[in-house]
């Protein structure tokens, strides 16, 4: 099968921004160039039969960002895509944690995920994902109760499963994205439970995780909060540092939160639940 492909040249934070706001918003697929000149190249798929503009309008309005030039669309056949994700797609390498391609050779030092580049979701290489997997490294001791909150692909939740948890749940609006999730833990030999969020119930947990956008995660506040237990690990990901204290005041009621940010222009919150 052939995809539309769309095209943007952006700033390093808004390319990041508007790559997860395309995801959210339909896209099959969204890829960025390395930094060239202070900008980077976005490329998104789009199945044929869908209204690739409208999607990236949605997105746009999702995320607050401004093109500074049109967008150029053209057709990619499902073969040349292969061969650029898989060229495109670098192992990431944590202190504990290794994340890498089914055809990459994992190093014997670390806790590794095996993740395979697929149409709709990411493989850990983006500054979010990275943010929190860093934020897991640092909170994980094992035996903890872990929910990832818009799971995606899973590798958050497959990630702390990695790092010791004794019970890791896993929920996202997406069918196919729990579907994604539960194959990527079935290749990874763990156990996630990984459901739709009215799919529940849901218990208290030790560790929370959410790498969504900003306003879901406004919007999301009450139920994250009645999710987690006193005392318990909170991150909020998927927001640009100039979001960060406007998300910061649907949560601070309820948890201590420190920012940290990164050169890119995007923020990790978190905190602990009072």
């Amino acid at each position: 099968m052939d995809w539309l492909c769309l095209r943007l040249e952006l700033e390093p934070a808004a390319a990041e921004a508007l790559s997860e706001a395309l995801l959210e918003s339909g896209a099959q697929s969204v890829s960025l160039d390395a930094p060239e000149h202070g900008r980077v190249g976005l490329s998104a798929l789009f199945a044929p039969d869908m209204d690739a503009q409208q999607m990236l309008a949605q997105a746009l309005e999702r995320c607050t960002v401004t093109l500074e030039a049109a967008a150029s669309m053209h057709t990619l056949a499902e073969r040349d895509w292969v061969r650029s994700s898989e060229a495109q797609f670098s192992p990431v390498r944590l202190r504990r944690l290794w994340i890498g391609a089914s055809w990459h050779e994992a190093p014997v030092d670390a806790l590794v995920i095996r993740v395979d580049p697929g149409l709709a979701f990411g493989t850990g290489s983006h500054a979010t994902t990275r943010l929190v997997l860093r934020f897991l490294e640092r909170v994980m001791r094992g035996g903890e109760e872990v929910l990832d909150y818009g799971c995606g692909s899973g590798i958050l939740a497959i990630a702390a499963a990695k790092l010791g948890a004794r019970r890791v749940d896993a929920v996202d609006i997406d069918p196919v994205a729990i579907e994604v999730t539960r194959q990527n833990a079935r290749a990874n030999r763990v156990q996630i439970a990984a459901h739709l969020p009215e799919a529940g119930p849901l218990g208290r947990y030790d560790v929370l995780v959410a790498n969504i956008l900003a306003q879901p995660l406004i919007e999301l506040a009450p139920r994250l909060a009645a999710l987690v237990k006193p005392g318990a690990a909170l991150a909020l990901a998927g927001l640009l540092e100039t979001q960060a204290d406007e998300v910061a005041r649907a949560y601070r009621a309820r948890f201590e939160l420190a920012v940290e940010a990164t050169e890119e222009g995007w923020a990790l919150l978190s905190g602990v639940r009072r």
